[in-house]
């Protein structure tokens, strides 16, 4: 989107700049290699635009922002790991192409750059962007370990799952936020309104792609249809689905869920309960929800509406996805 274009822009040159030229290039070519796919980047584009509301330094809040895609792009390289993928964004994985050692050795190396990407700021500032960045990485870290824990556990319930996908999802987007925001000189009041906006925004985001995965029009959402369903994921749909359905539903959402099988069977058995339990509109209810409350938090910071317009449209942007 053009209203967003600016931001990106800002954020693929500073990757030029900060691309790693330094041995040994068996730990730093994998790393160039993740960093310059890209994806949407999001999370340091937040970063830039949360220190630009409050009018704050551009080139000050840069590194900060690379800090944040460098410890994202972290944990994508570790999750690759951890789930035997093959690909991210459609190219090969760093563990398939380099092996599991590379991959975890480059990944840490990751996660310390983005460290040392706070190390400009002067010492106060240094200590709340840190303590915010640190806290958010180990809030990861136990939702990641729910996530896996989900895998082997019967019984999921609804609190569990939203607390995990704040921790997965949410947190970081709310932290890339309130670091900008606090870096532009804010309020810590002002900073952590926009920090709710951010967690709320990621969690309907996150619920938005389980979504997605089973009712989105997979041409142009680019995932396997219902892959969720296939690896037995207790997504919200799920968990919804179990909640409203009666016994002989329930029933038969257990056996298919006990099932690791690609037959198409187990596919059209429980899309066919999640479509008769309307599962699709009290999902869009819960993102609608969500979206909301961020919209709330957005709506009480002390800026003028053309201020937060930006915010608006990323949002729209990040859950008006074709469906």
């Amino acid at each position: 989107m053009k209203i967003f274009d600016q931001y990106q822009t800002m954020v693929s040159q500073a990757i030029e700049q900060y691309k790693f030229t330094n041995g040994p290039s068996e730990l730093y070519e994998p790393i160039n290699y993740i960093i310059s796919h890209g994806g949407k980047r999001l999370r340091p584009m937040m970063v830039l635009m949360a220190c630009d509301i409050f009018g704050g330094d551009m080139k000050k809040v840069l590194k900060p922002a690379l800090a944040i895609e460098f410890f994202h792009n972290f944990t994508l390289i570790h999750d690759d790991i951890m789930d035997e993928a093959p690909l991210r964004r459609n190219q090969p994985t760093i563990h398939t192409l380099h092996g599991i050692n590379t991959g975890i050795l480059s990944g840490d190396a990751l996660m310390i750059k983005a460290y040392q990407f706070f190390e400009d700021l002067e010492p106060e500032l240094f200590k709340k962007c840190i303590q915010i960045f640190s806290e958010t990485g180990a809030l990861l870290c136990e939702g990641q370990q729910m996530d896996m824990n989900f895998e082997s556990r019967a019984n999921v319930s609804y609190r569990d799952y939203m607390l995990m996908i704040t921790y997965k999802t949410g947190v970081l987007s709310a932290a890339a936020l309130k670091i900008g925001a606090l870096i532009a000189g804010t309020s810590e009041e002002q900073a952590q309104l926009l920090y709710n906006f951010g967690l709320h925004t990621g969690i309907a985001f996150q619920i938005m792609d389980d979504y997605l995965d089973v009712f989105g029009k997979q041409e142009q959402f680019g995932k396997k249809h219902a892959g969720d369903i296939f690896e037995n994921k207790k997504t919200i749909l799920y968990l919804i689905a179990l909640k409203f359905a009666n016994e002989e539903e329930q029933k038969e959402l257990n056996f298919w869920y006990s099932k690791k099988t690609d037959n198409i069977d187990k596919i059209y058995g429980v899309e066919k309960i999640f479509r008769r339990i309307k599962v699709d509109e009290k999902v869009q209810r819960l993102i609608h929800r969500h979206n909301e409350k961020g919209q709330n938090y957005l709506k009480k910071i002390d800026l003028p509406i053309e201020k937060k317009q930006p915010f608006i449209a990323l949002t729209n942007y990040l859950l008006k996805r074709d469906s």
